[in-house]
C-alpha cells in the first residue's frame, strides 16, 4: 500500500491507522517494523505516531546515540478494542515498544549484541527499527517494511509492505 501525507501530523495519524491493521497480524514472534528512508524522511515522526496511538506518554526521539529504547505499553488491548468496536476480533496484546536506530551500526552483528533474540521472538513486543536496511540479515522473515520518501518540505510518500 502507498500513502501520501502532507504534514508531520498526518504522518503520525497514519501511524495510528496502521497500528490498528498491524494489531490484527497474529504471530508467534514480535511485530517487527523495518523503517527505511533518507535522513529527515519521517521515520521518527512515524514512530512518534505509533507511540501516541499506544498512549505512551514519553517524549519519543530517535535513539541515534543510545541505539535502543524500550517503552512499556499498558492496557493497549482494551484501547484498540474500543477503536475497532468489535470485542470478538482477534487483537494482539502488546507489552513493550522497542525503538532502535541502526544508523551508526556497521551490520547485523552489531545489532545482535544490543537486541537479544528474546526481544525479536516475544509476541508481546513491537520492534521498530530505523535504518533497518543495515541489519536486514537479522530481521525475521515475517516483518513489515515501511519505506518513506521525502517528496518536499512536508509531503511524504509512505510505502507499506508485509
Amino acid at each position: 500500500m502507498i500513502y501520501v501525507t502532507k504534514s508531520p501530523k498526518e504522518t503520525q495519524e497514519l501511524a495510528g491507522f496502521l497500528l490498528g491493521k498491524f494489531s490484527k497480524i497474529i504471530s508467534k514472534k514480535a511485530l517487527v517494523v523495518a523503517l527505511e528512508g533518507e535522513l529527515g524522511a519521517g521515520k521518527t515522526t512515524l514512530v512518534q505516531g505509533l507511540a501516541k496511538a499506544l498512549k505512551i506518554k514519553a517524549k519519543i526521539k530517535s535513539p541515534t546515540f543510545t541505539l535502543i529504547k524500550n517503552y512499556p505499553i499498558t492496557n493497549y488491548e482494551l484501547r484498540i478494542r474500543k477503536v475497532i468496536r468489535n470485542p470478538q476480533s482477534a487483537i494482539r496484546k502488546f507489552n513493550n515498544l522497542y525503538h532502535l536506530d541502526c544508523y551508526r551500526l556497521r551490520d547485523h552483528k552489531d545489532l545482535e549484541i544490543l537486541c537479544s533474540k528474546e526481544i525479536l521472538n516475544d509476541p508481546r513486543n513491537i520492534v521498530l527499527i530505523e535504518w533497518s536496511d543495515r541489519v536486514k540479515k537479522i530481521l525475521p522473515k515475517k516483518h513489515i517494511k515501511i519505506h518513506i520518501d521525502h517528496i518536499d518540505k512536508n509531503v511524504r510518500k509512505i510505502e507499506v509492505k508485509s
